[in-house]
């Protein structure tokens, strides 16, 4: 990312109203998240202690945009039946939700005729889209992130999450298929 774009941590720290995050990926395999993979798929056990080395940063920073009033609400589009990565993140998804994350699910054959982004996103205050950019088995790609702030790539962004959070599941109430 060039030198002017902020950080993921400084665009969420940033931000006053709200963060919202659109995932539709099946499959990721980012470095900082396959030891706890990797252990999940061997043992069946997910690390759900907040205060852990692995979620200890994200709850904390979860935890600070919510305590100063940011709504936080993450948007996952899988498809069904859900590949083993996608179990894995609704076991850890707990987490998400203590931290003060509101968490949907959204089965892809209920999406079918939603015109969606192309790539996973987060969008700060209604103002700016960081686009997410990963290749092809799910790592972060060249570059990994970019950071738009025209008005009608935020509003079509802004209305595709929208969109998509009416139709999702409520984490609690979305069962695993």
């Amino acid at each position: 990312m060039p030198q002017n774009v902020p950080s993921f941590d400084e665009l969420m720290e940033a931000a006053q109203r709200s963060a919202v995050h659109l995932e539709m990926r099946d499959q990721y395999a980012v470095g900082d998240e396959s030891d706890d993979y990797d252990s999940w798929l061997r043992t069946g056990r997910r690390d759900v202690d907040p205060t852990s080395e692995y979620w200890a940063p994200w709850v904390d920073m979860i935890s600070r945009a919510v305590a100063r009033g940011v709504v936080v609400r993450r948007a996952r589009v899988v498809s069904e039946p859900v590949t083993d990565y996608i179990r894995y993140e609704h076991a850890g998804t707990v987490v998400n939700v203590r931290a003060g994350e509101q968490v949907r699910w959204l089965p892809r054959r209920r999406a079918a005729d939603l015109m969606l982004p192309g790539v996973d996103l987060w969008i700060f205050d209604e103002d700016q889209v960081l686009f997410n950019h990963f290749t092809g088995s799910g790592d972060w790609g060249d570059p990994a992130m970019e950071l738009r702030t025209e008005p009608t790539v935020v509003k079509q962004c802004s209305d595709a999450f929208d969109t998509v959070w009416e139709r999702a599941v409520p984490h609690d109430d979305y069962e695993i298929h």
